[in-house]
Protein backbone atom coordinates (compact mmCIF):
# COMPACT_ATOMS: atom_id res chain seq x y z
CA UNK A 1 0.00 0.00 0.00
CA UNK A 2 1.45 2.81 -0.89
CA UNK A 3 1.72 6.02 2.00
CA UNK A 4 -1.14 9.19 1.59
CA UNK A 5 1.19 11.86 0.90
CA UNK A 6 -0.38 14.06 3.11
CA UNK A 7 0.15 14.79 6.52
CA UNK A 8 -3.03 14.20 8.80
CA UNK A 9 -3.62 15.97 11.83
CA UNK A 10 -5.14 14.06 15.21
CA UNK A 11 -6.67 15.01 18.29
CA UNK A 12 -3.93 12.33 19.96
CA UNK A 13 -2.17 8.88 20.02
CA UNK A 14 -5.25 6.61 20.43
CA UNK A 15 -6.67 8.06 16.81
CA UNK A 16 -2.63 7.71 15.26
CA UNK A 17 -2.85 3.80 16.45
CA UNK A 18 -6.31 3.52 14.79
CA UNK A 19 -5.09 5.34 11.56
CA UNK A 20 -2.42 2.95 11.15
CA UNK A 21 -4.26 0.36 10.80
CA UNK A 22 -6.34 1.97 7.96
CA UNK A 23 -3.74 3.71 6.29
CA UNK A 24 -0.18 4.56 5.88
CA UNK A 25 0.09 7.53 6.98
CA UNK A 26 2.12 10.16 9.22
CA UNK A 27 0.35 12.50 11.38
CA UNK A 28 0.66 15.22 13.69
CA UNK A 29 -1.14 15.04 17.00
CA UNK A 30 -2.63 18.29 18.66
CA UNK A 31 -3.26 16.61 21.86
CA UNK A 32 -6.62 17.81 22.31
CA UNK A 33 -8.22 21.08 21.90
CA UNK A 34 -5.13 22.49 24.05
CA UNK A 35 -3.69 23.06 20.47
CA UNK A 36 -0.59 25.14 21.11
CA UNK A 37 1.54 27.67 18.25
CA UNK A 38 4.82 24.40 18.23
CA UNK A 39 2.12 22.45 17.03
CA UNK A 40 0.61 25.22 14.42
CA UNK A 41 3.76 26.01 13.02
CA UNK A 42 4.94 21.74 12.82
CA UNK A 43 1.24 22.06 10.61
CA UNK A 44 1.78 25.08 8.74
CA UNK A 45 5.14 23.49 8.02
CA UNK A 46 3.75 20.42 6.69
CA UNK A 47 1.22 21.66 4.62
CA UNK A 48 3.73 23.87 2.88
CA UNK A 49 5.75 20.48 1.95
CA UNK A 50 3.30 17.84 1.53
CA UNK A 51 -0.47 19.04 2.39
CA UNK A 52 -2.51 18.20 5.54
CA UNK A 53 -5.51 16.90 6.07
CA UNK A 54 -7.35 17.60 9.49
CA UNK A 55 -9.24 14.31 11.02
CA UNK A 56 -10.46 15.47 13.99
CA UNK A 57 -13.15 13.95 16.29
CA UNK A 58 -17.10 15.11 15.08
CA UNK A 59 -17.68 16.76 18.38
CA UNK A 60 -17.23 20.41 19.86
CA UNK A 61 -13.89 20.25 20.77
CA UNK A 62 -13.10 18.78 16.90
CA UNK A 63 -14.41 21.59 15.65
CA UNK A 64 -12.81 23.72 17.46
CA UNK A 65 -9.29 22.28 16.53
CA UNK A 66 -10.63 22.52 13.00
CA UNK A 67 -11.40 26.19 12.98
CA UNK A 68 -8.04 27.37 14.61
CA UNK A 69 -6.00 25.20 11.99
CA UNK A 70 -8.04 26.73 9.39
CA UNK A 71 -7.65 30.22 10.33
CA UNK A 72 -3.60 29.76 11.41
CA UNK A 73 -3.31 27.89 7.66
CA UNK A 74 -5.48 28.54 5.19
CA UNK A 75 -6.08 25.81 2.32
CA UNK A 76 -5.84 22.96 4.65
CA UNK A 77 -8.06 19.40 3.20
CA UNK A 78 -10.72 18.22 5.96
CA UNK A 79 -12.06 14.58 6.27
CA UNK A 80 -14.71 13.87 8.05
CA UNK A 81 -17.05 10.91 9.70
CA UNK A 82 -20.18 10.76 11.15
CA UNK A 83 -21.20 11.11 15.12
CA UNK A 84 -22.02 7.68 14.41
CA UNK A 85 -19.32 5.99 12.68
CA UNK A 86 -17.25 7.79 15.68
CA UNK A 87 -19.63 6.04 18.30
CA UNK A 88 -18.50 3.45 21.24
CA UNK A 89 -21.26 2.67 23.40
CA UNK A 90 -20.08 0.93 26.76
CA UNK A 91 -21.94 0.20 29.71
CA UNK A 92 -20.46 2.99 31.50
CA UNK A 93 -20.19 6.07 29.26
CA UNK A 94 -20.94 7.03 25.10
CA UNK A 95 -17.65 7.64 23.65
CA UNK A 96 -17.09 9.39 20.55
CA UNK A 97 -13.78 9.94 18.40
CA UNK A 98 -11.64 8.63 15.91
CA UNK A 99 -9.99 5.91 17.83
CA UNK A 100 -13.80 4.19 17.39
CA UNK A 101 -14.04 4.36 14.05
CA UNK A 102 -14.23 1.38 11.84
CA UNK A 103 -11.19 0.82 9.55
CA UNK A 104 -13.39 1.44 6.39
CA UNK A 105 -14.96 4.13 7.72
CA UNK A 106 -11.60 6.04 8.16
CA UNK A 107 -9.91 5.35 4.55
CA UNK A 108 -13.85 6.27 2.94
CA UNK A 109 -13.39 9.27 4.94
CA UNK A 110 -9.58 10.10 3.80
CA UNK A 111 -10.58 8.88 0.08
CA UNK A 112 -12.85 11.86 -0.15
CA UNK A 113 -9.73 14.49 -0.13
CA UNK A 114 -6.53 12.23 -0.69
CA UNK A 115 -4.81 13.86 -4.38
CA UNK A 116 -1.90 11.19 -4.70
CA UNK A 117 0.05 8.62 -2.74
CA UNK A 118 4.16 8.04 -2.27
CA UNK A 119 6.39 5.49 -2.08
CA UNK A 120 8.01 6.27 2.10
CA UNK A 121 11.16 7.20 1.26
CA UNK A 122 14.43 7.75 4.04
CA UNK A 123 15.95 11.36 4.00
CA UNK A 124 18.58 10.83 6.43
CA UNK A 125 20.37 8.01 7.68
CA UNK A 126 21.21 6.98 11.14
CA UNK A 127 24.56 6.85 10.35
CA UNK A 128 24.63 10.34 9.48
CA UNK A 129 22.29 11.55 12.89
CA UNK A 130 25.18 10.04 14.68
CA UNK A 131 28.56 11.77 12.89
CA UNK A 132 26.27 14.93 13.38
CA UNK A 133 26.20 15.03 16.53
CA UNK A 134 22.29 14.76 16.57
CA UNK A 135 21.97 11.65 18.25
CA UNK A 136 24.71 9.82 20.70
CA UNK A 137 26.93 12.67 21.77
CA UNK A 138 26.67 14.34 24.72
CA UNK A 139 25.66 17.88 22.97
CA UNK A 140 22.91 16.10 21.12
CA UNK A 141 19.47 17.19 23.17
CA UNK A 142 20.58 20.54 22.95
CA UNK A 143 21.53 20.26 19.07
CA UNK A 144 18.51 18.81 18.30
CA UNK A 145 16.60 21.96 20.04
CA UNK A 146 18.12 24.24 18.41
CA UNK A 147 17.98 22.42 14.63
CA UNK A 148 13.65 21.44 15.63
CA UNK A 149 13.59 25.11 15.81
CA UNK A 150 15.98 26.25 12.94
CA UNK A 151 13.83 23.92 10.56
CA UNK A 152 10.83 24.34 12.14
CA UNK A 153 9.79 20.98 13.13
CA UNK A 154 9.82 21.21 17.08
CA UNK A 155 12.25 19.65 19.59
CA UNK A 156 12.40 15.61 19.09
CA UNK A 157 14.16 12.89 21.04
CA UNK A 158 16.91 10.96 19.36
CA UNK A 159 14.03 8.30 18.05
CA UNK A 160 11.76 10.82 16.46
CA UNK A 161 14.57 13.04 15.33
CA UNK A 162 14.74 10.41 12.02
CA UNK A 163 10.95 10.70 11.28
CA UNK A 164 10.24 13.72 11.63
CA UNK A 165 12.68 14.94 9.09
CA UNK A 166 11.55 11.91 6.93
CA UNK A 167 7.93 13.14 7.37
CA UNK A 168 8.72 16.89 6.26
CA UNK A 169 11.18 15.78 3.63
CA UNK A 170 14.38 17.24 4.71
CA UNK A 171 17.62 15.72 3.35
CA UNK A 172 20.71 15.26 4.74
CA UNK A 173 22.13 18.69 2.53
CA UNK A 174 19.37 20.62 4.01
CA UNK A 175 20.22 19.43 7.93
CA UNK A 176 24.00 19.88 7.28
CA UNK A 177 22.63 23.67 6.07
CA UNK A 178 21.23 24.15 9.27
CA UNK A 179 23.91 22.81 11.31
CA UNK A 180 26.24 24.83 10.03
CA UNK A 181 24.17 27.92 10.50
CA UNK A 182 23.65 27.32 14.17
CA UNK A 183 27.06 26.71 14.48
CA UNK A 184 28.14 29.61 13.39
CA UNK A 185 25.05 31.53 15.93
CA UNK A 186 26.80 29.98 18.67
CA UNK A 187 30.37 30.86 17.90
CA UNK A 188 29.24 34.50 17.45
CA UNK A 189 27.26 34.25 20.37
CA UNK A 190 30.42 33.21 21.83
CA UNK A 191 32.64 35.83 20.81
Amino acid sequence: MDKIKEIIVVEGKDDTKRLALAVEADTIETNGSAINKETLERIALAQETRGVIVFTDPDGPGEKIRKIISQYIPGVKHAFITKDQARRKSETKESLGIEHASVEAIRDALNQVVEERIDAKETVSKVFLMQTGLIGSAKARALRAALGEELRIGYTNGKQLKKRLTMFGITEVEVTKALEKIRKEQQNDES
